[in-house]
């Protein structure tokens, strides 16, 4: 037996034992439960056969028997509440088999060569990670993309999209060969049976968390849900240490497939992750806050991608790589997959509503600049303008006092700059009306879809049925950035007005960044130093330097500027 071998033997023993380990807790906690009926029984028994007589012992037995019942009932009480828990779902778009016969060619390829159950079913997550998930429960066995012949024996496998778009189709097989592997250890049924006790008691306490239950049903779920609390707490240790050998096991026997090009494949899931990260938080947020969601995120982190590669020197090693056949290739339609995904994505980060509609749109990468750079620039220009006027603060232009130009603002902010100057008043009126305006938007609730569909080459429509899975907490589940203070405000409104003063002004254009997201556009080339001088004047109440990049520019601050 060779030292993989050992490793896994090893690996998957320990994790049997702290299964086991689950199931006593489990074991103990059904014997304390049914300890007063084995009392009362015994002491029934006694009193039939004329031992433990007179009215002192009837007394006993008839209290003991009261108090069975009563704890047999809340054991009744607490099992059917953690029985019909629902467990907590990932949300993800799936990927029928018709959808996409090579990628699951590929996956059950791989199990095969790893000796372990293939998966039932595929799923993609926009994010850059990957997992099997359990739906084994009966309220996610009917799942769209989920064999109903296949779920009750076999995980899904949950793949981050961005993987896909980034990946050859060989570094995404060896990223999944660990992941593929765990299903043999969730066949075994002492980890099946530990992992749906812990599952279940967890959906238990998140079922007794839940609002909007009245005190006649609340109050037998909260008890329900304080027993699964103590009884997770005595769990999570040896939870946690089985899921740690688990992974263990599964590394373990992972190594006989594709060993060497996994450890170059995971360069490129970290690579994925920076390039993805930078890509929601730079491009797609924004685009987010003006009620667009760019529609081919996948597709954008690749071109997000190749450019910090380029940056770092390093697209000699990627161009070749790049040659290869993509790993989005085993999609039947890869445009389809990017767009749910990319829905899903503004959902899950943002708090979008689950489908299109008024406000809330899908954007092109070609009509980035124009439908959401441009928009934001002159959205927040607008909002500046507005708070100088609730501020009292004149209109620059003598000819025509009524339109808005870039030096009304820098002689505001030049006037008396610093700490307690009218920077700061600005500052503040400008975080007060992006509060408002957040707070007057539209909630986005708990809504039914889960991003859309991965359909095969019929096209067939959405689910009729399809599962909640977002549950009845708020959205965004994951938000990108923490609040923005008043200057960080006061200076994004600012830099807003001078790019659309470039644009109105210098023959400037809204551009796109694939890294950096908005960009401003002189003479055809990115202009990154605008920051600079506008904090200059933010912070300072200095307008040299900003005086200084206008000129070089070209840019006019005493004409009128378009707003929205």
């Amino acid at each position: 037996m060779s030292g993989i071998d050992v490793g896994e033997e090893l690996g998957a023993r320990a994790a049997q034992a702290r299964a086991l380990a689950l199931l006593r807790i489990r074991s103990r906690a059904l014997a304390v439960a049914i300890l007063p009926a084995a009392v009362a029984v015994v002491l029934f028994a006694a009193d039939a056969q004329g031992h433990l007589a007179g009215p002192a012992w009837d007394a006993v037995r008839w209290t003991v028997l009261g108090v069975a019942v009563v704890v047999l009932l809340v054991t009744v009480l607490v099992a059917v509440s953690v029985a019909r828990a629902r467990p907590a779902m990932s949300p993800t778009v799936p990927v029928p088999e018709e959808g996409a016969p090579d990628l699951y060619r590929l996956v059950r390829d791989l199990a095969d060569r790893l000796d372990v159950p293939a998966p039932s079913a595929i799923a993609l997550t926009p994010d850059c990670d990957s997992w099997l998930e359990d739906r084994t429960h009966r309220a996610l066995r009917r799942g769209p993309g989920v064999p109903a012949e296949a779920a009750d024996t076999a995980p899904v496998l949950v793949i981050g999209s961005p993987f896909l778009w980034w990946m050859r189709v060989a570094e995404l097989r060896a990223v999944l060969a660990p992941v593929v592997a765990g299903t043999g250890p969730s066949a075994h049924p002492d980890i099946a049976a530990a992992r749906r006790f812990v599952r279940g008691l967890d959906a238990a306490i998140a079922d007794a968390a839940a609002p909007g239950r009245g005190p006649v049903r609340g109050a037998p779920l909260a008890f329900a849900g304080w027993v699964a609390r103590l009884l997770l707490r005595a769990c999570r240790g040896h939870a946690a240490e089985m899921e740690r050998c688990v992974a263990a096991a599964a590394s373990m026997r992972a190594q006989t497939v594709d060993y060497g090009l996994r450890i170059a494949a995971q360069e490129q899931v970290g690579l994925a992750y920076a390039g993805w990260d930078r890509l929601l938080t730079r491009v797609a947020l924004p685009a987010w806050r003006m009620g667009r969601w760019p529609s081919r995120l996948d597709a954008g982190v690749v071109s997000a991608l190749t450019e910090l590669s380029r940056r770092d020197r390093l697209a000699d090693g990627f161009a070749l790589r790049l040659g290869e056949r993509p790993a989005c290739d085993l999609l039947e339609e890869p445009g389809v997959a990017d767009e749910a995904a990319s829905l899903l994505a503004a959902r899950l980060f943002h708090g979008g509503p689950a489908e299109s509609g008024p406000g809330w749109a899908p954007v092109d990468w070609q009509q980035y600049p124009d439908e959401v750079v441009d928009r934001k620039w002159r959205s927040e220009a607008a909002r500046l303008h507005r708070v100088l006027d609730n501020l009292g603060v004149p209109r620059a232009s003598a000819a025509d006092p009524a339109v808005p130009t870039l030096a009304r603002v820098m002689e505001h902010l030049s006037g008396a700059g610093g700490p307690g100057g009218p920077g700061e008043a600005l500052a503040a009126g400008i975080g007060a009306a992006v509060a408002r305006e957040e707070a007057e938007a539209p909630v986005h609730g708990g809504g039914q879809g889960q991003g859309g569909q991965v359909h095969g080459a019929a096209g067939s429509g959405p689910a009729d049925d399809p599962l909640d899975l977002w549950g009845p907490g708020p959205l965004p589940l994951f938000p990108l950035q923490p609040p923005r203070t008043g200057t960080e405000l006061l200076a994004d409104h600012v830099a807003a007005m001078v790019c659309c003063a470039a644009v109105d002004t210098a023959g400037a254009a809204p551009g796109l960044d694939w890294l950096d997201g908005p960009a401003l556009l002189v003479g055809g080339e990115r202009r990154a130093d605008l920051a600079a001088p506008v904090l200059s004047l933010v912070e300072d109440g200095d307008p040299d330097p900003l005086l200084s990049w206008l000129a070089e520019v070209g840019v006019r601050s005493d004409k009128p500027v378009r707003l929205v």
